[in-house]
């Protein structure tokens, strides 16, 4: 690299975070603020939020290199081959011309019989992106989705400056591991910021993997958040952690988008229903580890309540679609901003025979992509969101 110019990794050349964390080595992005990380106990959830999926660097220069140090945090499962490094992808001027990982750093092992976590300290790394084409142009780097990305240094072959705002609606999206990007081929490509391109829109994912759950402070954290659109998919975590009975789930969602309306009462609102996933359609969680796969070295989920359990108000996915188009329906009356979508139109019974859940949860790569493309053409195209497409 020709005279190399490092440039201070700042709160103004992030997008997508909510709040970012000062270290000892840089910046660390978070996507749930500090007041909600400080009302949780939970290692799971302090894990997922701290994965900065939908978080991107954004900045404009005439570089032709581009590198970034970091400090990645990678989950490893006990007994589970290693999942590959998580990718950084480089867009620039709205195209994906890059991708690359940085090896090592720390490593938290996860024993998922007991969920006891063991952390393991390691070095940090760096990322390199030559070749990129001359003169000005808009650059982002989407950090990786699904493992932590501690932001230490960035240095490139000529300025760089916050990039300018191309007055794109902000779109803030709430939902579990499946928008958080479960198995989805990398950052760019989770379903959620492949419909946020499709439709014109900047990108703040809010899937928090195992934790859609309709907590009170996540509730809040949407209220706070700037937003022209937003949405909450609702429903799978609720099944398999079987956090609640029917009695408490209808209260906790009118809760839940009360509050949500408290900072945003007339924005644009979707609630998305779970998408298909034939081990809770009709019999309740808890859900669980296969045993017998996992000892084959597989990672395979089953649900294990009965279905006879819905009559005492557990809850499936069916009872939950069935509830939620309830809600919405009476709540829209008052609130025309209010919209609602089947989840199975973004997956449905054709989608599973034809691209199954692998584990039997998690969708992959090709269903990423397809329930991308459906939600920009369902809601961004035609509905609850369309409007004129920015940028």
């Amino acid at each position: 690299m020709r005279d190399p110019i490092t440039t201070p990794v700042t709160p103004d050349l992030l997008r997508g975070a909510l709040d970012v964390e000062r270290t000892e080595r840089g910046l660390l992005p978070h996507r749930l603020p500090a007041r909600a990380r400080a009302q949780f106990s939970d290692g799971q959830l302090a894990a997922v939020e701290a994965q900065p999926s939908g978080v991107r660097l954004v900045f404009r220069t005439r570089a032709t290199t581009v590198e970034l140090d970091t400090l990645p945090t990678k989950r490893v499962y006990r007994g589970v081959p290693p999942r590959p490094d998580g990718v950084y992808d480089l867009v620039v001027d709205n195209r994906l011309v890059g991708q690359a990982s940085v090896p090592g750093g720390n490593t938290l092992v996860v024993d998922l019989a007991t969920g006891a976590a063991e952390r393991r300290s390691g070095p940090s790394g760096t990322l390199r992106f030559t070749g990129l084409p001359d003169g000005a142009k808009d650059v982002e780097i989407w950090l990786p989705h699904n493992e932590v990305a501690e932001l230490v240094a960035l240095r490139t072959d000529a300025p760089v400056e916050p990039a300018p705002d191309r007055g794109r609606r902000v779109w803030l999206h709430h939902g579990s591991s499946i928008s958080q990007g479960s198995d989805a081929a990398s950052p760019s490509t989770t379903w959620p910021a492949l419909a946020a391109s499709l439709g014109g829109v900047d990108l703040v994912n809010l899937g928090l993997g195992g934790s859609a759950l309709l907590d009170p402070f996540t509730a809040r954290a949407l209220r706070d958040a700037p937003a022209d659109l937003i949405s909450v998919k609702i429903g799978i975590n609720l099944v398999n952690a079987d956090l609640m009975r029917l009695r408490a789930f209808t209260p906790a969602v009118h809760g839940f988008l009360d509050t949500v309306r408290e900072g945003h009462p007339t924005t644009p609102l979707l609630v998305v229903s779970p998408i298909l996933c034939p081990i809770h359609e009709d019999t309740p969680g808890p859900g669980a580890l296969d045993t017998a796969e996992l000892a084959r070295g597989r990672v395979r989920f089953l649900a294990t309540g009965d279905p006879a359990e819905r009559a005492s108000g557990k809850l499936t996915l069916g009872v939950i679609r069935e509830e939620l188009a309830r809600i919405v329906a009476r709540r829209a009356v008052d609130d025309p901003n209010l919209h609602h979508l089947d989840g199975r139109e973004l997956y449905g019974e054709a989608d599973a025979a034809a691209l199954p859940l692998p584990d039997r949860l998690h969708p992959d790569a090709a269903t990423h992509r397809l329930m991308g493309e459906r939600f920009a053409g369902l809601v961004f195209a035609d509905g609850a969101f369309a409007g004129r497409r920015a940028g």
